[in-house]
């Protein structure tokens, strides 16, 4: 029976992980066989784990948290886990939101990287990948502003970036869920490999950013059908929920919320 190499580790391997955030890297929508997701924040920590021994993770992500309530509830409590690398994606939902103050966002997430940056190894931001289509265009000059923001901190902050917008596979809509705001499990996985390949690991899938290959695009009346599908299914109730100011995430705790040992398989 043919099995995976073990995957190696750089000259200085890290010790330990903390990841914040919104469903991005709680992992929506990699659902696992129980109902709970894992995402591409697990799938990196098991790749870490498995060169590391007794390598600790704690993921601090919540859905639908705006980057005010990231900055409130998951800042101070990941500084003070003193974690080797810390990474930090936020401010996306601010920029889906119909009125978005993109001053405070940029305020907001410099205040989250000066807190976070003297209280680990290596702090890791991102530039969060965007499905092709009509709401990307619609919100594309928000997420860049956002983005350019992410540059200016990493740059004064020794912060890494990882440019999964600009990778081309993120953005096929075969890597993206149903709902059309989640990436899938593989589009997961891709974002592992960015991230481990950007801490320094040596690459295992070097064409992460490729699309995959051609397929048939779905008739005109299967398009449309899911069309339906999505705005009754997905839409519908995420409208509903910025009308009344809740969220997906309203009373849902933490998926790691200690930094403790990860145990591979």
């Amino acid at each position: 029976m043919q099995t995976n190499p073990t995957p190696s580790a750089p000259a200085h391997a890290h010790a330990s992980l903390v990841a914040l955030g919104d469903s991005f890297t709680e992992g929506m929508s990699d659902l696992l066989p129980d109902g709970t997701y894992r995402g591409w924040a697990d799938l990196l920590a098991a790749r870490m784990a498995a060169v590391t021994p007794g390598f600790r993770y704690a993921n601090l992500a919540v859905r639908g948290k705006l980057i005010q309530q990231i900055v409130d509830e998951q800042v101070d409590r990941a500084a003070a886990m003193g974690a080797d690398v810390i990474t930090l994606v936020g401010g996306l939902n601010d920029t889906l939101r119909p009125k978005c103050d993109m001053v405070q966002v940029r305020d907001l997430l410099t205040e989250a990287v000066e807190r976070l940056a003297p209280h680990c190894e290596q702090l890791v931001l991102m530039r969060s990948p965007g499905r092709q289509g009509p709401v990307l265009e619609r919100f594309r000059p928000r997420m860049e502003a956002l983005f350019a923001v992410v540059d200016e901190l990493a740059s004064r902050h020794d912060a890494v970036v990882v440019d999964l917008y600009g990778a081309p596979a993120l953005g096929d809509p075969r890597l993206w869920d149903v709902d059309r705001l989640h990436l899938t499990g593989e589009g997961h996985r891709r974002v592992a490999e960015a991230v481990w390949q950007t801490l320094g690991y040596p690459a295992e899938d070097p064409e992460w950013h490729l699309p995959p290959d051609a397929t048939l695009p779905p008739h005109w009346v299967a398009r449309r059908v899911e069309d339906a599908r999505f705005a009754r299914r997905h839409l519908l109730p995420w409208i509903g929920r910025r009308l009344t100011g809740r969220s997906s995430g309203d009373g849902l705790p933490p998926k790691r919320p200690e930094l403790l040992p990860y145990e591979t398989a």
